[in-house]
């Protein structure tokens, strides 16, 4: 089963030899690739340069740049590519992003790139970079149905992405039913089930509420359980997401994209769990 890492760039400029030790860390594991997530509007595009950089080039791992147009022209992403192809990274997650806070209504009106797929068709124009898009096992939120959101994916394919990464989910059988429905619809580029270890109890209030993913009660009833005990809550955590992972395992899934936030040691320890089956 291919395996894949996501990493986000540091906060702070002087935080570069940190966010290198993660990535070094986490290539030691072999994995298919790692991705770089990219700030609001762009805020993030040089670190995300040099993060994405150092893994392809230090790293000897393919890096996959994540590249988001809501607060971009065509100017400024031609130019990402030009400066993502003289680094030798050629793979973008290519997303539409969050509106930045900061953003005025009549600029975001008035943005050259509406949605993802607008973003897809250009980088395809215009750069030789390989694209991977997202994808939602759940549907997007903004998505009337999930078979409308099927339809994007599908749109998404016939542009030219060659793979997709899937949102976080924590219930396998939901991802498997929208797994079924994108074959059946003539998708069959590889998908890569997105998950997120839960090792803490905020994480609910942070990135599985902005994500929109249902939590089902097994988990809720492990947090409920372990959520004022950390290091218990930590263990639990990191259970669940290997048992999710060995359950995709046996279902043959394409690969599995573990969104680390930053911290290689839940990847190794999920890695043990799963090694020592």
């Amino acid at each position: 089963m291919n395996l894949s890492f996501e990493v986000f760039p540091p906060k702070k400029d002087g935080s570069f030899d940190t966010a290198f030790e993660v990535v070094e860390r986490l290539a030691e594991y072999q994995p298919q690739f790692i991705s770089v997530t990219y700030g609001a509007g762009g805020s993030k595009s040089k670190k995300t340069l040099e993060i994405a950089s150092h893994i392809h080039n230090e790293c000897r791992t393919m890096a996959v740049a994540h590249l988001t147009c809501v607060g971009n022209t065509r100017s400024e992403i031609v130019e990402r590519c030009r400066e993502l192809e003289a680094h030798n990274v050629m793979h973008v997650l290519a997303l539409r992003g969050d509106r930045p806070k900061d953003m005025p209504d009549e600029q975001y009106n008035a943005r050259e790139f509406i949605y993802a797929t607008d973003l897809i068709r250009f980088i395809r124009e215009n750069s030789g970079l390989h694209v991977m898009a997202a994808c939602y096992p759940e549907k997007h939120f903004e998505a009337p149905s999930m078979e409308a959101d099927l339809a994007v994916m599908k749109e998404k394919q016939d542009l030219g992405v060659e793979e997709y990464i899937s949102q976080m989910f924590f219930d396998n059988r939901l991802f498997y039913e929208f797994l079924e429905k994108a074959r059946a619809i003539g998708i069959t580029k590889p998908i890569h089930a997105g998950i997120m270890p839960l090792t803490s109890a905020k994480q609910l209030g942070t990135s599985v509420s902005l994500s929109g993913s249902s939590v089902p009660k097994a988990l809720s009833d492990l947090i409920a359980a372990y959520a004022e005990n950390p290091e218990d809550m930590y263990q639990a955590g990191i259970e669940y997401a290997a048992a999710q992972i060995a359950d995709l395992r046996e279902h043959g899934v394409d690969g599995v994209h573990i969104y680390t936030m930053n911290k290689p040691k839940v990847v190794g320890d999920i890695l043990r769990i799963l090694g020592g089956e």
